[in-house]
């Protein structure tokens, strides 16, 4: 049984400055990031790397059609690629790492070998990816109205990088759905029949650092968590940790044509999803697993083991509020439609579910969130 895959080296540095003095920019490599993200904490300092501004070639969840945009903008002697961003440029960087990339359907579809000729360092931006320490990267397939993955040891990062300065300039609605999405990311690794003591470990002090983080929120409002970015970026890394060997499952699976049709960010869509999903574990399977998980829950939110999700979802809603499917402007039809693509096209996640979740449930918790 294997218990832990930890590939890429991580390193913490306070400043931007400190993560540019030990790495450099140098004219062999190519950064993938954003403006609003890269000038005001880099623009200052010596590049000679070509950089690619993501949302020069499209807005929103990356796509199949994005990275064919950027492919022709991407080719050169580079060495390393640098990916400084959230979860959308992380996933395209790893892609760009790769000798052959397009056609991407083809590549997700593994029609094409995936072999690595580059060096990968990351840097995320937010807390709430993980994919700094995972081999999977997720694009949306336009054509496809969906989202798939596409996992292999080729896309883990050789370096990890965690910077807390950079999420200081981070909105307080990005932090909240990057953070839950960290928070999901181990509440999910935690109930995976993948999941081990070493995940475990991981995912629990993950979701331990990020609800007392909540609690200090819900209590004293949202500057509360400027001095809290440093311990909301390691948990992030934790369950990223604990999820990239335990792996996610339903509520990443149903959220996924969410994201892709309605254009939901993907914390956000998570959310969307989450209760409805445990709710269901706990309806379906209460003795399993999920009744150790919920005395654990119940002692960070201090209250009894039953009532622990209604808790949740105070605690929660004080942080980011919670919407209805249908404020999305979903349809009726639009359920049965997701249902299909989640049991076609989802089996990666699905086979990591706490308990079975066949068609009709999977329908009935969309209808529930409706």
């Amino acid at each position: 049984m294997k218990l832990l895959t930890l590939k890429p080296e991580m390193h913490l540095y306070d400043t931007c400055k400190e993560f540019h003095a030990e790495i450099g920019f140098r004219d062999t490599d190519l950064i993938i990031t954003n403006r609003y993200i890269f000038e005001p904490y880099f623009s200052g300092l010596p590049c000679k790397a070509r950089i690619i501004w993501s949302e020069d070639y499209g807005s929103g969840e990356p796509s199949d059609e994005m990275v064919e945009k950027m492919l022709p903008d991407t080719q050169g002697p580079f060495r390393r690629v640098i990916a400084i961003g959230g979860g959308a440029i992380i996933d395209i960087a790893k892609l760009f790492a790769l000798r052959r990339v397009s056609p991407v359907q083809d590549l997700f579809d593994r029609k094409l070998e995936i072999v690595r000729n580059k060096e990968l360092i990351v840097a995320p931006t937010t807390c709430g990816t993980g994919s700094e320490v995972t081999n999977i990267s997720i694009l949306e397939m336009k054509s496809r109205r969906t989202k798939l993955g596409l996992a292999a040891d080729e896309l883990y990062a050789d370096r990890a990088a965690l910077v807390p300065e950079l999420l200081s300039g981070l909105p307080f609605k990005f932090f909240a759905t990057s953070s839950v999405d960290a928070l999901i990311h181990a509440f999910e690794a935690s109930l995976s029949p993948k999941a081990t003591p070493y995940t475990s470990l991981f995912g629990h002090k993950a979701i331990e650092i990020i609800l007392k983080g909540y609690r200090d929120i819900a209590n004293k409002g949202e500057k509360a968590r400027l001095p809290l970015l440093r311990d909301f970026l390691i948990a992030s890394n934790y369950a990223g940790v604990a999820f990239g060997s335990a792996g996610c499952a339903a509520v990443h699976a149903m959220s996924y044509p969410l994201s892709a049709a309605y254009h939901v960010p993907h914390g956000e869509a998570n959310y969307a999803i989450f209760m409805g999903v445990f709710k269901t574990y706990q309806r379906k399977n209460p003795h399993g697993g999920i009744r150790a998980f919920n005395a654990f829950l119940a002692g960070i939110l201090e209250c009894a083991p039953d009532t622990v999700y209604e808790e949740l979802e105070k605690l929660l809603a004080a942080v980011i509020p919670l919407k209805a499917l249908r404020e999305y402007q979903l349809t009726r039809r639009d359920l049965s439609d997701f249902t299909r693509s989640v049991m076609e096209r989802q089996g990666r996640l699905m086979a990591n579910n706490y308990t079975e979740l066949d068609e009709k449930t999977v329908l009935g918790i969309y209808e529930s969130l409706y």
